[in-house]
């Protein structure tokens, strides 16, 4: 489906995301994450090869979005805060599919792309809890159950474990080089109750269900993995 440019907040055109970009940075995500830790990818296999799908990714470290996008077997496209767009960043991560989100607000533009990318198939990657905290799946926000009903794509919960044990010597902003990263991918599901239903009542029930989905499946992460629990205060924060 070809989607036309929209205007950017300054007036110029911006392209819409697409899934050669974020190829492109997948790309990239690769060489990076495997050339600077070492990545253990376990159930990569359970996301849907083809068709829109949701990863729904806990987040207590700077580095868990590049990481997933790099291990991921698809290309993604995640929701970033605006924050993280700031000088080269923002035409770099523009430049390799990633959407901006003001979330401070109803970011009908973020929301417009986001459902663009899930419409043409593609992968949408959201970090639930909506900032970086603890990681746990605590908290979730309302916007992972409203794409996954209003485009019916099925979430594959993600777990990255590991990128919060231990600071690098060089700079506590990131995991020990060369140290080890676990990312598990967990089983699709349908966030919605098979009503068709958009109503508050309706994502409210639907985050209920997703929260206890992802936090089942990051309990399974920590026995799989034997990283049983975070240690410590994040790196990074």
């Amino acid at each position: 489906m070809r989607r036309h440019p929209r205007r950017g907040e300054a007036g110029r055109r911006v392209s819409a995301p697409s899934a050669r970009r974020a190829e492109v940075g997948r790309r990239i995500g690769v060489g990076l994450m495997y050339g600077l830790w070492k990545p253990r990818v376990l159930g990569a296999w359970k996301v849907p090869a083809t068709g829109p799908a949701i990863l729904a990714v806990n987040h207590a470290h700077n580095i868990d979005g590049p990481m997933v996008m790099g291990v991921a077997p698809r290309p993604t496209h995640f929701l970033i805060k605006k924050e993280a767009f700031v000088g080269p960043l923002d035409p770099f991560l523009l430049g390799i599919g990633q959407l901006k989100v003001d979330r401070e607000i109803a970011d009908r533009a973020a929301i417009t792309d986001a459902l663009g990318v899930l419409a043409a198939g593609g992968v949408l990657g959201i970090f639930p809890e909506g900032t970086r905290g603890e990681g746990d799946f605590a908290s979730l926000r309302a916007g992972l159950a409203y794409f996954a009903v209003r485009s019916g794509a099925p979430i594959v919960p993600v777990a990255v474990l590991g990128s919060t044990e231990r600071a690098s010597r060089l700079t506590k902003a990131l995991p020990p080089l060369r140290s080890r990263v676990d990312v598990v991918f967990g089983d699709p599901f349908e966030a919605g109750d098979g009503s068709g239903r958009r109503t508050r009542q309706a994502l409210d029930e639907a985050t209920g269900r997703i929260q206890k989905q992802l936090s089942a499946h990051l309990d399974h992460a920590r026995h799989l993995t034997g990283r049983r629990e975070n240690t410590g205060r994040p790196a990074g924060r």
